[in-house]
């Protein structure tokens, strides 16, 4: 039996569930919605080995993206495509309070699409780490990034944003990226790739959150002597205009 047919089995049986017939195509859908909604239960060494036999073929498949590749300016350099690919040192995950990953099946949101691809590790590893708590904004939380091209993901929880934004708001966001700078030299990182923290289903205007995120990281830097190399890592084009303009001026 192939790694993706046993995954889905062990899964389905957790559930109590036979197995539908699947095509091909529809197999590694229905193993990456089936991780979505599972909740942080022990899982056993057969499982672990199998899941990461098979998400690190994916990452193969996919192709690491080499961040020492890129260019930057100061220090900072702007790229636009998947997250997941980056072999940084750390990537940053902009997640819920609950640190578990987005429970919406097949979602692509990048804290679903972190935890997906990572493996369910991670959701395990913020499980023992919150133990049934919530995380207040603007703090980092560390796990492995076990299958990703990364050495670590820093989980941070970003405001929430209903109509106009605050300045409660403003400084929750602008600590998200001062706990991440700040753990990643204590650290003694080398590199750290940034998302566009609470600009998704949290409501912060894009503009906005990027005019903060490239003058926080710029006041970062300009106090702080190190050689963190700084990617803001950007999906839409939207987003690339908004931060090729920051980052021109």
């Amino acid at each position: 039996m192939k790694a993706l047919d046993r995954l889905i089995e062990i899964l389905c049986a957790e559930r109590g569930e036979i197995p539908p017939r699947l095509s091909e195509e529809q197999k590694p859908e229905y193993f990456r919605a089936l991780l979505n909604v599972r909740m942080p239960s022990p899982v056993t060494d057969e499982f672990i080995g199998l899941q990461d036999e098979y998400l690190s073929g994916l990452v193969k498949e996919r192709g690491v993206v080499d961040i020492n590749d890129f260019t930057y300016n100061n220090g900072i350099a702007l790229r636009q495509g998947d997250i997941i690919r980056l072999n940084a040192d750390a990537v940053v995950n902009a997640c819920n309070s609950e640190l578990l990953g987005c429970f919406r099946p097949l979602h692509d949101c990048i804290d679903n699409r972190i935890h997906s691809f990572a493996g369910v590790q991670v959701r395990l590893d913020c499980n023992a780490m919150m133990n049934g708590g919530k995380e207040p904004n603007g703090q980092v939380k560390v796990t492995r990034a076990y299958n990703l091209p990364s050495s670590y993901i820093f989980h941070t929880v970003g405001p929430i944003v209903y109509g106009k934004v605050t300045k409660q708001n403003e400084a929750d966001l602008k600590n998200c990226y001062l706990a991440c700078l700040n753990k990643a030299e204590e650290m003694r990182l080398k590199s750290i790739a940034f998302c566009c923290i609470s600009t998704g289903v949290y409501g912060y205007p894009k503009g906005e959150a990027c005019a903060l995120a490239v003058k926080t990281v710029r006041d970062w830097r300009m106090r702080n002597e190190c050689d963190l190399k700084i990617i803001f890592d950007v999906f839409t084009d939207e987003d690339r205009r908004y931060y090729e303009r920051e980052l021109d001026r």
